[in-house]
């Protein structure tokens, strides 16, 4: 299954890099290792690469400036590593675009784990919708699951990460539905969250600067005081 996956890493700690290349590669992803932005840029323009995994703290031009170029890239998904373990970190670099965040130190099983999670989420165009379901429609946007994309009332394609899609796909899928923070979490990662996991409220702020006509009043994911979210319109299937 992994044999054909492309994983970048981007460290400037050479233990590291050989570490996770030769850990990565047992586990059959091929893998290239990059020490800074410059070498990740170069090998993002010359090869497939399906994830990468990135640094924090880089020399030169550090690794929140580089999950942002390869989210305005419109790049593969990126895990972000950090020695810094802080919230505030964390919820910056998820912020920018990262689709997951592990601190370090971390345990390179657990680092195999968020990988598969992060790759079960992007499929390529063709693979089988969630729930058997082709395109939802709502508020003029249309949530197409074969091609893994969402279109505006315009027509014109709003970029997603990986979470956000999974997220929009699991809150579209079940409209006027309160679901909470753990509901969320279990839907697109698999996992329960952890007390002070805030990444889906990061990942909804981000949905709806991108799907609100007005983020600050939420009319279309609402929500619920000590309950969670729920996506309010109306959804139809195309």
């Amino acid at each position: 299954m992994t044999e054909s996956l492309h994983l970048l890493i981007v460290d400037d700690d050479r233990e590291i890099r050989d570490l996770l290349t030769r850990y990565l590669a047992r586990h059959g992803y091929r893998v290239t290792a990059a020490k800074d932005g410059q070498e990740m840029r170069r090998y993002l323009a010359d090869r497939n690469i399906d994830l990468v995994v990135l640094d924090l703290m880089l020399p030169g031009e550090d690794g929140l400036s580089l999950c942002r170029a390869i989210r305005a890239d419109g790049g593969p998904p990126v895990v972000m590593l950090s020695a810094m373990g802080e919230d505030a970190d964390r919820i910056l670099g998820l912020e920018i675009g990262a689709d997951d965040y592990l601190p370090k130190p971390f345990n390179p099983r657990e680092l195999v784990a968020r990988i598969k999670a992060v790759l079960r989420r992007v499929q390529t165009p063709g693979a089988t919708p969630v729930n058997g379901a082709g395109a939802l429609a709502f508020c003029g946007y249309v949530l197409d699951q074969a091609q893994r994309r969402l279109t505006d009332p315009q027509g014109a394609e709003v970029t997603l990460t990986a979470g956000e899609y999974e997220l929009l796909v699991a809150l579209a899928t079940r409209p006027r539905r309160v679901l909470s923070r753990d509901d969320l979490l279990e839907i697109t990662r698999g996992r329960s969250a952890g007390p002070f996991d805030r990444s889906i409220d990061v990942q909804i702020s981000r949905l709806r600067r991108k799907i609100e006509p007005d983020p600050a009043d939420p009319a279309i994911i609402k929500t619920v005081r000590s309950g969670g979210y729920i996506f309010s319109p109306e959804v139809t299937q195309q």
